[in-house]
């Protein structure tokens, strides 16, 4: 599936039916498009099963609670309307976008507790995230926007805002060549990609930004496992900049991103090592099992 995301054929599932996809449209006045009031997952099927169906939905609720609202549809009616939208698109390898919003309703200022809540999901055919990235390793520049505190937002919810900083940082780094863009948190430790969690590997031990200020994705905490059990060493940890000299390996994980390894950071340069070679394999054989 190519072309512009407004103008492909398929079907989408909005409100509870499947509509094709260039009906699938919102009203400008809606209250997300002004306001963010908007939260989503990115997941990934593969060969048919979709990788922590359940946990994604009921992050989906969970962070549609943190924002103040209720999907009005359940964890298992999720559950169930991914698998329906997957079959009326005939695709057994796709990316799924499950995401709620406050829609146009009687209310048009910031608050918005009168207008109805909307749920949607579309799913597609998406490769590898970084593209030659995913072998070769990614090249990441440094972004100047930090991630806040998380006395200033709800960083434990994949909510649509919490992505503007993200989105001008990443669009940064595409300037520059690169294929995304390290963040520091509000403190100056070293935080995440825009998009993904980001790991590091010094003397066999793999050390990672504890996320309390950031998203704690659920492939982060998959990847997390899979080192325990091979027994590896992980330290969830606040890590300085200047520490980024001594890493020898580094990666990124996420829905889209998968295992990806990184080869620049700024002026700092990792190896695609074993143990990154490693994780990425056994993940992707995890998610096939």
């Amino acid at each position: 599936m190519e072309g512009a995301y407004d103008d492909r054929d398929g079907k989408i599932w909005m409100d509870g039916q499947l509509i094709d996809w260039r009906d699938a449209k919102v009203h400008v006045l809606t209250h997300a498009l002004h306001y963010a009031s908007s939260v989503f997952e990115g997941e990934r099927c593969y060969s048919g099963k979709i990788f922590k169906d359940r946990e994604h939905a009921e992050r989906l609720h969970f962070s549609a609670g943190c924002l103040d609202f209720e999907i009005p549809y359940s964890v298992d009616e999720l559950i169930a309307a991914k698998a329906e939208t997957l079959k009326a698109n005939g695709l057994t390898d796709a990316y799924v976008r499950a995401f709620a919003w406050r829609g146009a309703g009687p209310d048009m200022g910031v608050a918005s507790a009168r207008n109805p809540v909307r749920t949607a999901i579309a799913v597609w055919s998406w490769g590898n995230y970084y593209g030659e990235a995913k072998t070769k390793g990614a090249k990441l520049d440094i972004a100047k926007w930090k991630r806040p505190s998380p006395e200033t937002i709800p960083h434990q919810a994949k909510a649509a805002g919490l992505y503007m900083i993200c989105t001008m940082s990443k669009h940064e780094a595409e300037a520059k060549g690169c294929s995304d863009a390290m963040m520091f948190d509000y403190r100056g430790y070293v935080a995440e990609a825009t998009g993904a969690n980001i790991f590091f590997v010094k003397d066999g031990e793999v050390h990672t930004p504890k996320p309390d200020c950031f998203l704690n994705g659920l492939t982060r905490q998959t990847v997390i496992g899979m080192l325990r059990e091979k027994g590896v060493t992980v330290h969830e940890r606040h890590i300085m900049p200047e520490e980024l000299e001594g890493f020898e390996q580094c990666w990124l994980t996420g829905t889209a991103a998968e295992v990806t390894p990184v080869g620049q950071i700024g002026d700092y340069n990792f190896e695609v090592g074993r143990l990154t070679l490693d994780i990425a394999s056994d993940y992707e054989k995890l998610v096939r099992a």
